[in-house]
């Protein structure tokens, strides 16, 4: 049910994509599923009622045809923000230092998971208005059991002498991980500590299969696959 506060509250969407990558040139429009995978995270947004605007953030011509075209306006980002060492909190701050319509919430959508739930960012926004959150993440679980290394030394994260089945391991054992798809944080925070996260952070879980990011060459084939066979 979409909350009654949201007639006063102007959402928009960030998309960050710079034109370069070192782990796959021309990424953000490299296809996937027929279309640019840029594509993938407009679409997302634009199946919101709830987001008033789309905005990606881009140094590159190609991005921004591509981006304008499906439906995104576009914010000319310069290139000393779009640097392999730039942070996209230096490109959300200067978004929001070039939209006149200034936001209360901000999704941020990075194009590297072009893999979500259908129509699942008005529940999360709703979750995080009603919530009063300063910032969420989406998350995902993880089946793996963790172990950290010192030296040549390797320690559990879990108990290996009773080692529980999988399908045994409790809900509030489970271990989740950042899985990088869906941001949302709002304006008033972001200008205080400049950074997506911090303050009172909530969290929406997708499933595992939700959870991969494209960062090689390979995750471009094995991504393409999960999605037809698992997700569609």
């Amino acid at each position: 049910m979409i909350s009654k506060k949201i007639n006063y509250i102007n959402v928009i969407a960030i998309i960050p994509a710079r034109g370069g990558s070192k782990g796959i040139p021309g990424k953000n429009i490299k296809n996937f599923e027929g279309k640019p995978l840029i594509s993938h995270s407009i679409e997302y947004a634009k199946e919101s009622k709830l987001v008033n605007e789309i905005y990606v953030s881009t140094d590159d011509d190609q991005i921004a045809h591509i981006s304008r075209t499906a439906g995104a306006r576009i914010i000319k980002r310069p290139s000393e923000l779009a640097t392999d060492t730039s942070t996209t909190e230096s490109a959300i701050e200067h978004a929001l230092n070039n939209i006149d319509d200034i936001p209360d919430i901000i999704i941020l959508l990075q194009p590297t998971s072009p893999l979500r739930p259908k129509k699942s960012l008005d529940t999360i926004i709703n979750k995080f208005i009603d919530s009063n959150n300063d910032s969420l993440l989406s998350i995902s679980p993880s089946n793996h059991f963790f172990w950290n290394i010192d030296s040549d030394l390797a320690s559990a994260e879990y108990d290996y002498l009773n080692r529980k089945r999988r399908q045994d391991i409790k809900p509030e054992e489970k271990k989740y991980f950042e899985n990088g798809s869906v941001y949302v944080f709002t304006r008033e925070h972001f200008e205080l500590t400049k950074n997506r996260l911090g303050g009172k952070i909530g969290y929406i879980i997708f499933p595992e299969e939700y959870g991969y990011e494209i960062d090689v060459p390979k995750d471009l084939v094995i991504l393409e696959q999960l999605s037809r066979e698992i997700i569609k």
